[in-house]
């Protein structure tokens, strides 16, 4: 989860979803330094969220599927745990209106 707070790192994904993409390629979008993208693309990377391939000196990034559906998965649970929790409240007040009538 706090690999994919910062926006950055957001965006980041979102550009090697599709595709592998260098890190100057990924830094070009940003106006920020190369090395503030490569400590972004670490913290990805650390969090299973992209891979890393070396092409002779370039580095090559790309989403991890896989860790992105571990990612979905926990979110959906949580959804799922949150809303089994609204729909028990609202049947609770939906009793409660029922009894003062």
């Amino acid at each position: 989860m706090k690999a994919i707070a910062a926006p950055r790192r957001r965006q980041i994904l979102t550009l090697v979803r599709e595709g592998e993409l260098s890190a100057g390629e990924i830094a070009a979008h940003f106006d920020v330094t190369r090395p503030a993208v490569s400590q972004h693309l670490n913290v990805l990377k650390e969090a299973g969220l992209v891979s890393e391939r070396r092409n002779g000196t370039r580095r090559l990034y790309r989403a991890r599927p896989e860790g992105l559906a571990e990612l979905k998965e926990f979110l959906e649970e949580f959804w799922d745990e949150r809303l089994s929790a609204l729909k028990r409240e609202a049947e609770k007040e939906e009793k409660k209106r029922g009894n003062d009538d």
